[in-house]
C-alpha cells in the first residue's frame, strides 16, 4: 500500500519518472484543471517528480514503491 512520503515511480509521456507521494486523496477532487474519483478503498495520491518538483495526481496503482 502507498503511503504518504514513499519514494515511488509512475509512466509519463517521457518515460519513468521517481518522486514523492505528498498527499493521499479519498474523495473526488479536481488538480491541475482534471476532475479525479477518489474513495477509502481506491485512494489517489499526489506525487512530486524528483526531478523537475512538479506534481501530478495518479490512482495508487499507478505506482510503483521504490527502496529508499
Amino acid at each position: 500500500m502507498v503511503a504518504v512520503g514513499d519514494r515511488v515511480s509512475w509512466n509519463t509521456s517521457q518515460g519513468r519518472t521517481q518522486g514523492k507521494v505528498v498527499e493521499r486523496k479519498t474523495s473526488d477532487f479536481e488538480f491541475d484543471g482534471q476532475k479525479f474519483t477518489a474513495s477509502k478503498d481506491e485512494p489517489a495520491f499526489i506525487v512530486e517528480s524528483e526531478k523537475t518538483g512538479a506534481k501530478a495526481a495518479h490512482k495508487g496503482s499507478a505506482l510503483n514503491t521504490l527502496k529508499s
